[in-house]
Order: structure tokens, then sequence, then C-alpha cells
């Protein structure tokens, strides 16, 4: 890079920065602007000297060094010198690569970002078993060992838990140059799978990666070689094939078709793949595997699955994750089932001590934690541990919206300026995002954009600006952004006030003074074409605009051409000093006095002008013998009065000044000095009031003489009155302004205009060439923006002060027309428009709608609403009926109306006839089932116009208002039931109708409750160990099915009942398992939908069980022979399933004694397949099929046999789903 101390180099070809392999050459060339400059070469500051290694070299203006046998002590800075100009590059070297080995491995890929050379890899082990992980971080360029973190999850630091399971290793490899870094973890449980983060970091850089661990459960004994116990081989598979089709589909191979070869299959983890698999992909993994065994494999399959054990410690656990705002305060809750266990809070592990915010709390069985004031340090995993039981959540505290609480400024600057854009945001280190003209400026950019932070503030600098960079710049954080405009303009210098040529007398004071616009432009002052150089006598001034060069006690010598060259500016400003000598001339005495005001041989000038601020120094030569009196008067106002040598004083209202200068008047602003042959009349720093006529008088005994001098001061102009804004857009305004009252006496030359955002402080300048008008369209502004205008006048003097700001502003548009006009409704005197909002509504907002129509042929508008509309639709009443309308909507805001959206075609005013049709929701289709209590709400749509009448009954009979409450709309009707109850079930019948048509639809409505208890529960029989029972369904079933019964026992002396059967589906059992010796109560629950019988029927009477060892004489009675032959009491009923799912079968059977069940499909017997599952209970018997695929279907049989005989049932079970293509078999 250039020296930043010199503005210009005396380079035109630089050396730039090399990167080469140690051992190569390395060449850097220069070029100067001349020949002839001695070039110098530095190596790390030290100057280089020509010999075998370094080889400099200078032709003309071309310079070279070339660096020979590059090695790594040639890693350094370089620069070349030319004159007073500097240029650094580097030289960088590189290792050279090594030559792979003939048989060697590819090395992993070296990671191209960041400071990883390998990252860590995902992995997988089986629980006991051990892994490794390893990362390779790159230390060339490395002067500090970096520092290398392990994590797992999102916070916790495994370097706190090396130990027995988990050990950490570093190495450093000297000849790659790499260090390595190893996570070792032993016998692996199934706890430490999930995601992991290795995290390096060095002084000045930052890198991490994530990876994560699955660990797998061990497999069970035996089954360690899953895939061979259940792979089916290929020519298995294909004999298989033949013997189906041949049986099933009478396909027959072709003739010469030869078995096909065993090829060695890939080493395929099928086990792996189906306990990922979703269990309707069970079927095809197994007939692309070849697994002839699934069923089996699938029970060892859900024998590893673990479930889920239901929590013992706690009734309510933590969420899984909790949000909290930064600052605030959030709660931690969990419910205990034990209210007296002891709890324990952690965070990332480690136990949470009680503090100012940290509160624990015990209220009942919950317990709480409460976090106060929350930061983004409380952003951590949290448990809660009860025992041995744990419940785990996270918690992220969500930092507050980053505001902009200075925003940008508009900046105006020239061609090569540096440029900084400044803001300042509500937080220290936060974020922000710089962009322009909406393309975001990153990082990589900074050859041209400098990004700085210094606490809350942000700055965005461009060192040296070009005409590109105008435009649009927007600082943006995650709660607001922030907009401003730059405006790059061409280096342009405006001559205010040029220098004016100046004739003085020997001793006086020369001063020449000029203004141009830019106050911080240098420049330097030339005495015939050689810079002058500031002494005692001669200063140089630069107050903002205005430079001065002032010479004192002027001598012959300083008479020349002075210039002022503005720096940076090709011209100059030219003025001449001339230096006036006074010849005295002998006259003889009694000479009349005279003024000579044409003493330099031209004629007296009538008017004298004079810049306001400016000094006046009027020299009037005078002759006369004896010496006259001189008066000095401005509009008969006597100013002062001197004679010499006398010292006569004459009136009392007359100002005298004598030679000795007694008066005061000498040291006045205004003042008069009196010399021998002539007089100085000086204004210092002249203003307005001291413009007019100035009549010099001279006497003396010869006579007497006049003169009138007219002086005019010249001023800038008064300032203009503030501007008006007549017109504002979307991103303009116009500005419209009078002429200042008083214009300094010259005349105005144009106006100058500034804004700036009613918030900020800086005003921005919009033009540079002078306005002529008195008015202006400013553009480029953002709309939503608040801004103020003001202007300045400017003559040949000068710039007037700044007008007072104009009325604060915003630049606002319209918004877009409204869109998707429709008609949506039309009686015979009314209609009913539609509309969308405007795409684009602006800063303006939007105030509302406008609505008018206009009749067929017409032109006139007529308002269709009083005032706006809010609403994006609007019901039109009283229209005359058959007439044609069109209708228009306009959107309105602050900045007027939009264009209108207009109907395309006109609309008649007439009713449009719609048949009457109900529109009957899907859950209404069907019975309508609500429990008692509960409030009923039924909302039917329909159609029809004109509005039809609406019909409700119930039953057939009309409804009673005060039960059932309807409401009817134009296009619904509501049954509202606030309370249901049993008498509210029935049949609904709702009815529209449009003269002579209608439409009906029907509601059927079921309202349950709980079943009453069951009657006459008693007992039947007491034996052995044994209770019979018996009782008959309720009497009130609430309206339902009744589903079941349960049935509780109680022990005389306790009275604690305990449950025997639920969802008992007989009316009488026998509760076995009783204690001898105790006495026994009953009771059954009858159940339905809506649950259990709020009693129970209870038994009047214990049931008493005998001890053993009492003797019993039974009655004698005649053994009855019960058994009975195998009879089938319900059928099988023939189905078909669907593929994938779960079928069952079931059939009711009955014989003494009990009889034995056998299944069969197509006569093959299923008591040894696996796929079927035979449940047999209270007589019920059921045949379950998993997962049946096509090939299930079939007749199942199922047969009774007992001692007495036997019975048998069929049925049919059809399978559908996708065949399997035999041609995509056999190919």
């Amino acid at each position: 890079t250039d020296n930043p101390g010199k503005k210009a180099s005396a380079f035109t070809k630089k050396p730039k920065t090399t990167e080469v392999v140690e051992g190569d050459t390395a060449v850097f060339e220069a070029e100067t602007e001349k020949t002839g400059i001695k070039v110098k070469w530095q190596r790390a500051g030290a100057e280089m000297f020509e010999n075998e290694k370094y080889i400099i070299k200078a032709e003309g203006n071309k310079h070279s060094l070339t660096i020979n046998n590059i090695g790594r002590e040639d890693d350094a800075t370089y620069a070349v010198i030319a004159g007073s100009s500097k240029v650094k590059f580097d030289l960088k070297v590189k290792e050279p690569v090594p030559a792979p080995a003939p048989e060697a491995q590819p090395e992993p890929p070296l990671d191209p970002v960041g400071l990883f050379v390998t990252r860590p890899q995902d992995g997988e082990v089986t629980v006991g078993g051990n892994i490794t992980f390893t990362c390779k971080v790159a230390g060339a360029s490395m002067l500090k060992k970096p520092s290398v973190k392990w994590f797992k999850g999102k916070w916790m630091d495994l370097g706190s838990k090396v130990g027995k399971h988990l050990q950490l290793h570093d190495s450093y490899d000297r000849n790659n140059k790499v260090y390595i870094y190893e996570m070792h973890i032993i016998q692996a449980k199934m706890t430490y799978a999930g995601g992991y983060r290795c995290e390096v970091s060095t002084k000045d850089k930052f890198d991490s990666c994530n990876f994560s661990l699955i660990v797998h459960e061990a497999p069970a004994t035996g089954d360690m070689d899953i895939r061979t116990a259940f792979r089916r081989t290929l020519p298995s598979l294909w004999l298989f094939l033949k013997f189906f089709l041949v049986c099933h589909s009478n396909v027959l191979l072709p003739p010469g078709k030869s078995e096909p070869k065993t090829e060695s299959q890939p080493d395929v983890d099928v086990w792996d793949i189906l306990r990922r698999a979703p269990p309707s992909e069970y079927e095809k993994i197994a007939f692309q595997y070849g697994i002839t065994d699934l069923r089996g494999m699938l029970k060892r399959l859900k024998r590893i699955k673990k479930e889920e054990k239901k929590s013992t410690a706690f009734l309510q656990k933590l969420d899984p994750a909790y949000q909290v705002d930064k600052g605030q305060k959030i709660k931690l809750m969990v419910e205990l089932a034990n209210p007296d266990a002891e709890v324990k809070w952690l965070k990332n592990g480690q136990e949470i001590q009680v503090s100012g915010r940290y509160i624990f709390e015990a209220v009942g069985n919950k317990r709480i934690l409460t976090i106060n004031h929350c930061s983004l340090a409380d952003d951590a995993a949290y448990q809660c541990v009860v025992d041995e039981e744990k419940s785990f959540t996270e918690l992220f505290v969500k930092e507050p919206p980053i505001l902009i609480s200075h925003p940008l400024e508009d900046q105006v600057v020239m061609v090569g300026e540096r440029v900084e854009f400044e803001c300042e945001v509500s937080e220290e280190g936060a974020a922000v995002k710089w962009e322009k003209d909406g393309i975001e400026l990153k990082r990589e950019e900074t050859f041209k954009y400098r990004f700085k932070k210094d606490g809350k503030k942000h700055y965005l600098i461009i060192n040296e600006s070009t005409k590109e960079d105008s435009g649009h710049y927007t600082v943006k954080t995650n709660g607001g952004e922030s907009v401003a405009e730059l405006i790059i303009q061409e280096k342009k210098l405006e001559v205010y006030q040029s220098i004016a040529d100046l004739t003085v007398r020997a001793r006086d004071q020369a001063v020449f003074k000029c203004e141009v616009s830019d106050e911080n432009v240098k420049g330097i002052w030339l005495k015939n074409g050689k810079e002058v150089i500031p002494d005692e006598r001669i200063k140089i001034s630069h107050i903002g605009r205005i430079h001065k060069l002032t010479i004192d006690d002027v001598t012959p010598e300083d008479e020349a051409d002075y210039s002022f060259v503005p720096e940076g500016f090709a011209y100059n400003l030219s003025a001449k000093l001339r230096f006036l000598e006074i010849k005295i001339d002998f006259v003889p005495r009694q000479e009349p006095p005279k003024i000579h005001l044409d003493f330099m041989g031209q004629a007296a000038p009538d008017t004298i002008v004079v810049v306001a601020g400016n000094k006046l120094r009027l020299d009037v030569p005078i002759s006369g013998d004896p010496i006259p009196t001189v008066i000095w008067q401005k509009v008969n106002k006597v100013m002062s009065r001197g004679k010499f040598p006398s010292h006569k004083f004459e009136k009392c209202n007359r100002v005298f000044l004598t030679t000795n200068g007694l008066l005061s008047e000498t040291e006045g602003r205004v003042r008069v000095e009196m010399h021998e042959d002539h007089c100085i009349f000086i204004i210092e720093g002249a203003e307005k009031p001291d413009e007019g006529v100035y009549r010099v008088t001279v006497k003396n005994p010869a006579g007497e003489d006049k003169a009138d001098i007219t002086v005019k001061v010249i001023d800038v102009p008064d300032p203009p009155e503030a501007p008006k804004i007549i017109d504002v857009g979307e991103d303009y305004c116009t500005v419209q302004w009078q002429p200042p009252k008083y214009d300094g006496g010259q005349p105005i030359l144009g106006y100058i205009l500034e804004r700036k955002k009613k918030k900020s402080y800086r005003w921005m300048r919009l033009n540079f060439d002078l306005l002529k008008e008195l008015s202006y369209e400013a553009k480029r502004m953002i709309e939503g923006v608040v801004y103020e205008m003001r202007l300045y006048a400017v003559n040949s003097i000068g710039m007037s002060r700044p007008s007072p700001a104009s009325q604060p502003f915003m630049p606002i548009a319209p918004p877009s027309e409204p869109t998707h006009l429709t008609v949506e409704d039309i009686s015979d005197s009314t209609v009913t428009l539609k509309w969308r909002p405007p795409e684009r509504i602006g800063a303006g907002g939007l105030d509302g709608y406008n609505v008018e129509y206009c009749k067929e042929g017409s032109t006139e508008w007529v308002p269709a609403l009083q005032g706006l509309t809010e609403r994006t639709s609007a019901l039109i009443k009283d229209l005359v009926t058959g007439d044609k309308l069109y209708f228009r909507v306009r959107a309105i805001n602050l900045a007027g109306e939009s264009e209108p959206a207009l109907t395309k075609e006109p609309v008649t005013i007439q009713e449009i006839l719609q048949r009457p049709k109900f529109w009957l929701p899907r859950y209404l289709r069907q019975t309508l089932v609500k429990k008692v209590g509960e409030t009923i709400n039924i909302v039917i749509p329909f159609q029809g116009k004109p509005r039809p009448k609406v019909t409700w009954t119930k039953d057939g009979q009309t409804l009673d208002a005060k039960e059932v409450g309807i409401r009817n709309s134009t296009t619904d009707t509501i049954l509202f039931i606030r309370k249901a109850e049993h008498h509210h079930s029935g049949t609904y019948e709702v009815e529209v109708q449009i003269e002579n048509m209608n439409d009906k639809v029907a509601i059927t409505m079921q309202i349950m409750d709980k079943p009453g208890p069951p009657q006459n529960v008693k007992i039947i029989d007491v034996w052995g160990f044994n209770v019979a029972l018996e009782w008959k369904p309720p009497q009130d079933d609430g309206n339902a099915q009744i589903s079941g019964y349960t049935i509780q026992k109680a022990d005389k002396k306790t009275m604690e009942w305990y449950t025997v059967f639920d969802h008992y589906r007989r009316t009488n059992c026998v509760v076995s398992d009783l204690i001898m010796g105790n006495e026994y109560y009953f009771r059954v629950f009858s159940e339905n939908l809506c649950g259990l019988s709020e009693t129970a029927a209870t038994t009047k009477t214990p049931a008493y069980i005998q001890k053993t060892g009492a003797i019993y004489k039974p009655p004698s009675y005649k053994e009855h022979d019960f058994s009975e032959a195998p009879k089938f009491t319900h059928p099988l009923v023939s189905r078909s399933v669907i593929s994938g799912y779960n079928a069952t079968l079931s059939c009711a059977v009955r014989g003494s004694p009990k009889p034995k069940i056998f299944w069969y499909k197509n006569k093959v017997d299923l008591s040894g397949d696996a796929k079927y599952r035979m449940f047999s209970k209270h007589g019920v018997l059921t045949l379950e099929i998993r997962k049946p695929s096509p090939f299930d279907g079939g007749f199942y049989t199922c047969k009774a046999v007992n001692e007495c005989g036997e019975a048998e049932i069929e049925c049919r079970l059809d399978v559908r789903g996708n065949q399997i293509s035999v041609d995509n078999i056999l190919l």
C-alpha cells in the first residue's frame, strides 16, 4: 500500500503481494513516472543489496527485484522506495506438496474454510463400545497453540467431564505442521447419543463444527447375526417364486429358462433398515432382502424396542422448552406424585443455589423455580431431579429488539472526499447490517468500505468517494432501520467575491480579499508568479470562505501583480497593486483652495461603491495657500472640520479636527485624517447607514472649493421569507418562495436551496448551480420521512443568511386503486359491492374509500355513501329498480385520491331469483351425539333469493322458543340449545321456502347421559372360595347402549372396595379367589359411552366364605349331564380388508366340556404360524392377522372339537392392495 503521508505516488506500476512455493523464484516489478530516479528495495525495514540470492535490476524507468531459492526465512514484508513514495508488499512462502505414494490411501479432503484442516465426522457405536473423534487444525501460520473445546448439545462443556468414559488428547505433527485433537468415548452408553460441537479459537480467529453420535443397543443373545438368520439366498427365492407361480397363476416358466446363479450380496444391515422403516414397508423389505421368517424377526424387534416408562415421581413434567424476554422473569414448574419428595434443580448439570435471582417455591405437590431478571447467561438446559428421575427442559432468552436511537444523516460531498455515516443503537455490541440501494455491503468489500464499532455507535466509512458511491445507504437492526442519502458532486468552486486592484500611498496598508464557495479550500498567494512568504509586514489569513493578503507600510517594491490560486483548481484570481507617489508643487501664496479629485489623470467617479464590512479610504488631494480649512458634510450634516495649522474653533455644533489630533473624532469608526496636501476620509467596517452624498468644502482667504462624493454601500441580500411547499409527491415536492425584501444593492443572481430531516441538525444542499426561478422541484426524498426546507439568496457580494425553515412536510403519494371490485349481491333497490385493499398504500396510510355511481349514458358521478368507509364492502341503498349503473371506488389518504376501480359493465338494479338450497355440513349428515348439559350450536348455511322463509320442526312439531333458540340470516340459520336435556333428542327438520320452491334437511340428535345403576343385584350361590352373582340391566340406560359393567368387592371388616371385573358384558359373573372366613359385599356399576353410573347396586347381605374342615352335607340331587357337542352361536363373516392393516375374524361357540379350537387357511393348520394370533375369551373366538398382504387372502375355517362332537364354520377373506406383477418378479 502507498505511504499515507503522500497524496501522489511516484510509481506508475507497483509490485503486488505474491505467494510462492518454497524453493521457487519470485520476481517483483515496479515502474516510475520518470527515468533516472534512484530506487531502493527493503526487506523488513532494512535496505537490500544485490548478491547471489537477490538480483536488483534498473532499466530506464523499469525496476525489478528477483529472489532465488526461496526459503521460509524469506516470508516477510518488502518495500520499494522512490523519492518520497514508498510501496509495501508481502512475500508469502508455502510448503511444497509431497507427491503421493504409489499404494497410499487418499488423504481426507482439506477444509477450505476456517481453521480446520479436517473436521470430526458423524459416528455410530454399540452400547459398551469405544469410538474416537479427531479434528486437525492448521498450525503453520499460528504463533501460539490454538484453544479447542468440545461440547455436547448446546452448553455442556466436556472438559469438566473427563474421566473413565471420556478422554481428551492433543498432539502436534511437526512434519505437516498440524495440531491434532482427539476425543475418546470409552464404553459408550445410550445417553451418550446426540449432537456434539468442536470449537477452535486463536487470538483473532474462531471456527466451529457440529457432528453427531448414534449409540445402538447391544443385540439380544443369539441375534448377533441377524442377516444370516433371516436372509433368503437368491436360488431359494427363485424356487419359491416358481412354486408360487405354478400353484396360484398356472404360469409355467418358458422352456430353456435356466435358474439364476448365486451372486455375492453386499453386506447390508437389514436389522438397521427394519428399525428405521415404517411398518407398512416391512413386507417390501422382506421381499427385497430375502427374509423368510419376517414374523419371527418382528417379534425379536419388538422385544428390543424400549417402551417409554410412565413417570412415577412426576405427575406433570417440565415442558420441552421455554422462552422469555431478556430482563423478564420465568417460572419453571413441576408437579410431584409425592409432596414430601426432595427436589434438586440443575443448570447445565450444575446444582442451582438459592440467591436473589433464583427462588425455590413449594406449593402443595408443586415445585416452582423462579428466575428473575433473565440474562443471556440464563439461556441454558435445566433439570429437575427427584430421586432417580429427571425432567429436562431448555430455556431460551430472547434479546429485545435493537433500536436505532440516532439515525443516519444525509450527506453531500465532493469527489475524492472522505464519507462517514454514523448511527447510534440502543445496546453496545449489537449486530447491524449496512446496505446500499438495497444491496448488502459485506465484509469482503473492505477494500472500499470500512466498518467501525465504538460502543453503541456504528460507522460506515468511505475513504475516497467516487460518483458511483451516490445513493441511499441503510443501516438495519432487528428492531428498525435508518436511511440516508449520499450525493457525490464533482468539484466546482464558485467565486463570490474576487480580489480588486488597489492604489495605495507610501506607508499605507493594502488588503486583498476574496471569497469562494468552499470554506475548506486552501490556496496560495503569488506575487509576479512567485509564492508570497508571510513575515511581520505581510500577513495571510483564511477565515471560513474568506482569504486575505494584508501588506502593511507599503513601499514601492510592493507594486506588482498579485494572484490567489485555490488548491486543486486550475484557475486563479488576479489583481494589481499600484504605488502612489505624491509630487509637491510650490505655488505662490494666496492661491485659492482647490480639490483635486482627478489627480490620477482620470475623471472623478460620481459614486464610490464599498462592500458592507469593508474599509472605505478616500484620499482627496487639496491645494491652496494659505493652507485651507476642510469641512466634510453628509446631507447638510457637518461631519468634521480641520485647518492647518490653525486651531480655530467655529460653531459649537460642528466637530473640528486639527493636525495635532486632539479631538476624539480621529479615533472613531468614521473619521477624517488631515495632511499638508491631502485629507483622507475613512469609514471602518462600512454599514448601510453610511450610504449617501458626502460634501467636502475647502476654504482659505483666497477663496473656497466644493466637491460632492456619493458613497454606495452594497451588502449580501436579506434572508428570504420561509419557503412554501405547494405540492408533495411520493419522493418529491415543489418549493416556492419570494425574493428578499432587500437585495443588498445588487441584483439577485439566484438562490441556493437546502433540506434536512425534521429530527436532524444537518442541512443538505440541493443545488450547486444557482436557481434563477422562484420555485424548484426537489426529488430523491424518502417517502414517510418528515423534511424541512430553507434557502439562501445570492448576489454578486455573497450569500445571505438562511431563511426560516419551511413548515415540516412528509413526501407521500396517493395509494393505488382498489383491486378486485365485484358486485356481491343485487336486489330491487340495493347493491352490495366488495373489493380488496390497494396493492400499494404507502407511508400516508389509508383513510378510507369513496364509493360513487353513475347512470349509463351520464357523466355525473353521485356519492353512494355519506363520507368515507373503512370497510372493503358497501351496501348501497335507495336505488331505482331497473336503472343501469356504473360503480367506482377510490382509496383516500393524506396525499389525495387514488385512481378509481370501475365496474367493467353497467349493473342492472333488479332482484335475481335463486333457488333455495341447503349446504348441510358433513358432521350433521350423521347422528349428532351430545352429552346432557352441553351447549348445542348448529349452523346450517343455505342459498336463495329473495330471502327465503326458514321453518324448524321436531318430530313434526313446531319448536318451543323457550327451550330452543333460532336465528336466521340471509345466508344461514342457527339452532341453539344452551343446556341439552334428554328430551332434546330426536329428528329435527328445517325447511327453506321461496314461493313454490323449497328444500328440506333432517338432523338426528342424540342426547346421552350416564346410565342408572343395575337392578336386583343378588348372590346366587356360594361355594368354596367362589361367589356367583346375578343382576338385571339398569332401568335408565342414559339414552345410549350399555357397553358393560364394573363389579367390585369389599371385605365387611374394612369396607374397602376393589375392582374384580371391568367392561364386563354379561349380567352374571363368578367372583373367585376369596379368602375363607371373611364376609364380602358386592356392588355393580353400569357403563355406557358417557361413563360409569353415578351410583352402584349393592348386595343386601354379605356372602360368607366358610373355613375348610367344616362339615358340609350337600343335598342329594340327581346328577345332570351338562355335556354338549360344540355349536357356533355366531358365525364367521366374510370380509374384505386393505393390505398392511391388521385384520380380525371373530365368531362365538359353546360346548361342554370346553371345546378345543383349530384355525385353518385353505385347509392348512395355522397353529404354528407366528403371523396369526388366536384368542378365546368367554366363548368368543378371534383370529388376528398381522399386516395381511394379498398372499393372505383365501378361505379361513374355525373348527371346535370336544368329546361330544365337533363343528366348523368357514368364511372368505379378500385382501386388497397392489398386486405383485409377475413380469416384474421374473425380471
